[in-house]
């Protein structure tokens, strides 16, 4: 079984610096009424850039191999919290959006659904907790 590790190490109030076994730093922070210093990314939000990133890697690799060109790729993605602490996500929403002409919608889908079921191993943690769902655009280029 593989280990990953985490080092985090406190700045200041509820400014942290972590890096993983990739060795990046990131910086977490809160807002400064809550200690912080506002100068890096809240906690909770990671956890949405770590889903985009481990789908959307999914989806690019998938259609590259597919020979599906598209001119741009981003990703939207909206989550519903509880009011009450702990203030957990209850829902996540996934927008893929495609830009380019003749991007087949059936190799989109068929990228998606294998990252969602089988590939994105962020989206098999977090759906154990929250409900995920997710749609996709395509954007064709104007002539």
């Amino acid at each position: 079984m593989a280990t990953k590790k985490a080092y985090v190490k406190h700045i200041k109030g509820v400014t942290f610096l972590g890096k993983t076994d990739s060795n990046h730093w990131v910086p977490i922070d809160g807002p400064e009424n809550f200690g912080g210093s506002d100068a890096g990314i809240r906690p909770k939000e990671l956890l949405l850039i770590s889903l985009a990133g481990c789908t959307g890697s999914d989806v690019a690799v998938i259609l590259q191999k597919k020979k599906v060109h598209f001119d741009d790729f981003e990703m939207n993605v909206e989550a519903e919290q509880q009011e009450t602490h702990p203030q957990v996500f209850t829902k996540i929403h996934l927008e893929y959006v495609f830009y380019g002409n003749n991007i087949p919608k059936e190799a989109v889908e068929r990228a998606i659904e294998l990252s969602q079921k089988t590939y994105c191993s962020v989206t098999a943690m977090l759906q154990k907790a929250v409900e995920i769902t997710h749609s996709y655009r395509i954007e064709e280029k104007k002539a």
